[in-house]
């Protein structure tokens, strides 16, 4: 949208904007509150990456919460410049995100287990350099959707061979915050221009940012608790505070 004081980045270049008014309240952040909504993703996979470190887990799901704040720190820097060279700071640590998810779904049944990883992360560097050169557009948002759907039968696998009730409400949790987030990014897309004669622009892409941000960590939540249980760890979900979801795990002896 339209700059209300002068910028520091210079001229927009990025092939996006959102439905917020640009340098609205510095001449240092574009779009203000697209950029600190990113801040509790990178709060929520904190917390994630402590408690994967404190009890061991994985180095698989230590890596997914780097991911998900790398992805964060990527989406500020965007938002807060609006130059297409940051946007694919943005964009393809969104790829490499859903390529990790693919990785943890995928990896326990795949018989070759080195392959998968060399190919996920060969996939991911030649997407980056192409992304760079190309600059696709909507072919970035097809293959990124096409990546998303050949995950979701294997997390509804998950789903339903998980017995625990705890677990299965943080999937319920995962799909509503999904829901949710993607409703509020629709209209700030679409409705933008009725939205923007209102009196309160309710921020739309910022509360993706938050939605999603909740839905990575119950993602992630979740598949800890079913990875720990294929390995025999004895998860169970407690809340922190009383509030936030985690899994804590009790390891054999042996390992």
């Amino acid at each position: 949208m339209t700059e209300s004081i002068s910028s520091f980045w210079g001229p927009v270049t990025s092939t996006k904007e959102c439905c917020e008014m640009n340098y609205a309240y510095s001449s240092y952040i574009a779009e203000f509150y697209n950029t600190i909504s990113n801040i509790p993703t990178i709060l929520l996979a904190l917390i994630g990456l402590i408690n994967a470190l404190r009890q061991r887990f994985e180095k698989r799901f230590s890596v997914l919460h780097v991911s998900n704040m790398t992805l964060a720190f990527g989406s500020m820097l965007y938002h807060a410049t609006l130059q297409r060279v940051q946007q694919q700071s943005d964009e393809t640590p969104m790829v490499w995100e859903v390529l990790l998810y693919m990785y943890i779904l995928y990896s326990p049944d795949w018989h070759y287990r080195s392959t998968m990883p060399i190919f996920l992360f060969v996939y991911g560097a030649l997407f980056a350099a192409a992304h760079s050169v190309f600059h696709f557009g909507i072919g970035f948002k097809v293959h990124y959707i096409i990546l998303i759907l050949l995950c979701v039968p294997r997390m509804y696998k998950y789903y339903i061979h998980t017995q625990d009730a705890s677990a299965k409400r943080l999937a319920k949790l995962f799909l509503v915050t999904f829901v949710f987030g993607s409703l509020f990014g629709f209209c700030d897309r679409i409705f933008c221009k009725e939205i923007s004669s209102w009196p309160i622009n309710p921020q739309g892409h910022a509360l993706w940012h938050v939605f999603m941000g909740f839905n990575s960590y119950f993602a992630n939540t979740f598949l800890m608790f079913c990875r720990a249980q294929q390995r025999g760890w004895s998860p169970k979900v407690l809340h922190l505070m009383g509030v936030l979801p985690y899994v804590k795990i009790e390891k054999p002896k042996s390992q």
